[in-house]
């Protein structure tokens, strides 16, 4: 009988317990053991929380579970504990909160009351040298994490119409977070993107609106050719965009955008903030809400 199941139910347990609005999961744990300098007060601590989260999650021996180093948390009370999960080829990250005294477990977020919960999120996003329209000194910002192959990203960019004719106000930034492990021709078509950019900042917009309207017609064999008839038609010159898909530069400004993402806790597309506020999936209705709700705060 496989055990593949059950381990795939206590990681998304684990899941469940990760942090996803302004927090960064925790780093995997090396292999090594903790580091020296725990105090014996302190390892028994991390021996006793390894005990319970082994007993919560149902998780056998053949699971390694390795938690630590103990870090501070925003509760003088409690510590904040990254935990790593194990199992063959298969790694899960989170952390979880232990109180000092080793009396209590705490999963999900917590928070200092008297901070903006989503300034870390702004300091994170990078939105310098990103496609962007709007006011530049907006009151409300949109930064959406897509991907051009992603038929959700391609729903949100209909929708995104009607939100700017309702908000000619907000910002909007567009950050490139390709799929490549689902998604084929999506880093090619985010280094399209990025090359339109870097040609004419105007020029990205009708490239990027060429991308969807054509999501159904695109593959990772049509895709170069596409992306420079796109180019064409935006005005671009097509030599220089052709040198840019292959040039160094352009990937290494889409995996900045995608390494701000990972930071960010992005795992899915689309994956939009508003002034640093998460939305995964970019529901219309709760995105207006947000937006009129930053909108009222900051009159």
């Amino acid at each position: 009988m496989s055990v593949r199941p059950a381990v795939l139910s206590a990681f998304a347990l684990l899941i469940a317990a990760i942090p996803c609005a302004g927090q960064t999961p925790a780093a995997p744990v090396p292999a090594a053991a903790a580091p020296a300098s725990v105090s014996p007060e302190q390892a028994r601590l991390l021996k006793s929380a390894e005990a319970f989260v082994r007993h919560f999650f149902g998780w056998a021996p053949d699971i390694k579970v390795t938690l630590g180093p103990l870090g501070p948390s925003v509760s003088p009370a409690f510590y904040v504990v990254p935990i790593q999960v194990t199992l063959g080829e298969q790694i899960q990250t989170g952390e979880v909160f232990v109180s000092k005294d080793g009396k209590t477990l705490l999963r999900g977020e917590m928070y200092d009351i008297s901070a903006d919960p989503f300034a870390a999120n702004r300091e994170k996003a990078h939105l310098e040298g990103n496609p962007s329209k709007g006011p530049a000194d907006a009151r409300v910002t949109l930064v959406e994490f897509s991907d051009f192959e992603c038929p959700h990203c391609r729903e949100l960019y209909e929708a995104l119409k009607a939100v700017e004719a309702r908000y000619p106000q907000v910002r909007i930034v567009y950050k490139d977070f390709p799929l490549t492990t689902i998604h084929p021709w999506a880093q090619t078509a985010a280094l399209g993107g990025r090359c339109a950019f870097e040609q004419s900042p105007a020029a990205f917009w009708k490239v990027h609106d060429s991308i969807f309207d054509n999501q159904d017609v695109l593959s990772a064999e049509n895709v170069w050719d596409k992306l420079v008839d796109f180019a064409t038609q935006a005005g671009l010159n097509v030599d220089t965009f052709k040198a840019c898909l292959s040039s160094p530069d352009a990937e290494k400004a889409v995996d900045a955008n995608r390494a701000d993402g990972v930071a960010l806790d992005v795992s899915s597309t689309p994956t939009v903030y508003v002034n640093g506020r998460p939305l995964v999936g970019g529901d219309v209705e709760t995105l207006d809400r947000f937006i009129d709700f930053e909108l009222a705060a900051k009159n």
